[in-house]
């Protein structure tokens, strides 16, 4: 079974990298469920984060700067409606359906907030499917200790992030169906 995780420095390109993947293996015709996450920008500055249904295309503000509730990470607050019925809800649709890979980007503070999420994410390992994992590099939760302990791990660093998502697209290939 492949489970691969990848880490690195915060903006190193590990969503960037994921995505490749994604629209790699789509591109060869395999199902992919589950989420992503991705900046929201305004005037060339982050000040915020949604989550993306890869099935649907649904989106959800995982954290923002204006958000007025939720467990704070820095500057951000996290949504945790936003978190549950877009993210949460996109893993466990690709845990029932028939997708040939299931994408989690990130498994992070904010994400780890969620009580919900690392449920669904401990039902997506345990039902052996191929996975793909982005991890923050210094999240000491269980649950990320758990990934490190029996995914294959990559370290994406400014040298190897280029030819990281085609190395990571093909051991895929072999794995997945």
């Amino acid at each position: 079974m492949m489970r691969i995780a990848v880490t690195g420095a915060p903006r190193i390109g590990k969503s960037t990298l994921c995505m490749k993947v994604i629209n790699a293996l789509r591109n060869e015709g395999i199902q992919i469920g589950g989420m992503t996450t991705g900046e929201i920008l305004e005037r060339g500055g982050r000040v915020g984060f949604e989550i993306v249904d890869i099935q649907s295309g649904k989106r959800g503000v995982l954290a923002h700067v204006n958000q007025n509730f939720g467990p704070s990470i820095g500057k951000y607050r996290v949504n945790l409606e936003g978190m549950n019925s877009v993210g949460v809800q996109a893993i466990k649709d690709a845990v029932s359906s028939n997708a040939g890979l299931i994408v989690v980007d990130e498994i992070g503070p904010m994400e780890l907030h969620s009580k919900k999420f690392i449920e669904v994410v401990k039902i997506a390992i345990a039902s052996e499917r191929k996975m793909l994992v982005s991890l923050h590099r210094r999240a000491e939760h269980e649950l990320a200790r758990r990934i490190r302990e029996e995914f294959e791990v990559y370290e994406i660093t400014k040298e190897n992030r280029d030819g990281m998502a085609d190395l990571i697209t093909q051991s895929l290939l072999l794995y997945v169906s």
